[in-house]
């Protein structure tokens, strides 16, 4: 299982649901959103018979409990369904997801030391059974310091093997400029082999999204169509964050001439554990961001779903999220944020050479 996912495992009372327990706050502190799943050999215990939400669930159907502040979802779970499953729904919506149990999985895992029946357990029998264990935490009071002190150190090196790609959006109207902007020249290059090679420099992969005719230099780029019915970026951004659903992306408009790799670097910079979104703060107005050059986690793919069915498909939500910041570039790099609806918007060398 590839992710920030954490197991935390031992012997029967070994301390596991303390531990878990302790972390919880602790690391929802720092700003992180944390999931935890549970296993339980013996059944769920998470409605008492009679109510009317365990009649309708022991009635055959599956039950959304919800109260203020608060939603607990009951449902009937097959042989069939994995925690494999189970996680890869839970990590577009957290930053990290804690395992109570589950030791015989291959999930990075913290072993907690002093269960019952360890002593008749050799370590080679323990190792035998329990792979992928990365900190072994003996009983005593510094138990939580330790456990925290690995995940501030784990948990950032895991988020950063999230691959980075950029998503070059093509195919808006170009009314202004009245031909096809990202066929544009910019001396040798035109603007789209320009944006994509700066791009390459510094992500994984480019892909661009949209309709339009491509220079022969980019033959063997990944190209996704826009989706159906969804007018604007959004349906490029998204179509790209559906094609590759574990990568985080730095998008890139098609009329940004002036696009630097040290522009893109500047973005990437940001990526920490619990942001989802780095959306530069424009020059002007004072309250505009920039989210046509910004940087997208995967996580943030489960709001962008929500804004397309409310039919909101205003990327500046985005900036809005808790998990969301909006810096503003430095002097040296501003001009890459410089977006050109027509040929005027050039100014000096560059606007000389574009025409």
């Amino acid at each position: 299982m590839n992710g920030t996912v954490l197991a935390i495992c031992g012997w029967k009372n070994s301390g596991k649901t303390t531990l878990v327990e302790s972390l919880i706050p602790r690391l929802t502190r720092k700003g992180l959103a944390v999931a935890a799943v549970k296993h339980d050999s013996h059944g769920i215990d998470v409605d008492r018979p009679g109510k009317d939400s365990d009649r309708f669930f022991r009635a055959g159907a599956d039950v959304v409990l919800q109260g203020p502040g608060e939603e607990v979802r009951r449902r009937h779970a097959s042989e069939a369904d994995r925690l494999d499953d189970l996680l890869d729904s839970l990590m577009p919506r957290y930053d990290l997801v804690l395992v109570e149990g589950h030791k015989g999985t291959p999930l990075p895992k913290i072993w907690l030391r002093g269960g019952e029946g360890e002593e008749e357990k050799s370590a080679a029998a323990r190792r035998a059974e329990v792979a992928n264990v990365l900190l072994e935490l003996a009983r005593d009071d510094s138990r939580v310091d330790a456990a925290l002190d690995f995940i501030d150190r784990w948990l950032p090196a895991r988020w950063m093997e999230t691959p980075l790609l950029g998503c070059l959006l093509i195919g808006g109207k170009s009314r202004r400029m009245g031909r096809p902007k990202h066929l544009l020249r910019l001396g040798e290059e035109t603007w789209v082999e320009h944006i994509a090679r700066v791009m390459g420099e510094a992500v994984d992969e480019v892909v661009v999204a949209g309709e339009g005719e491509l220079p022969g230099s980019l033959a063997a780029v990944t190209r996704l169509p826009d989706l159906p019915g969804i007018d604007g970026p959004l349906s490029g951004i998204l179509s790209a964050m559906r094609w590759h659903r574990r990568a985080s992306w730095i998008v890139a408009a098609c009329d940004l001439p002036c696009l630097t790799a040290e522009a893109v670097e500047w973005l990437a910079a940001f990526r920490k554990p619990g942001l989802w979104a780095v959306v530069p703060a424009a020059e002007e107005p004072a309250s505009a961001v920039e989210p046509l050059l910004a940087y997208y986690d995967f996580r943030v793919r489960p709001q962008l779903e929500s804004m397309v069915l409310e039919e909101d498909l205003s990327l500046y939500r985005v900036a809005e999220l808790r998990q969301a910041i909006s810096p503003r570039p430095p002097q040296k790099i501003a001009a890459a944020w410089k977006n050109c609806n027509t040929l005027d918007d050039l100014d000096g060398e560059i606007g000389s050479r574009s025409k």
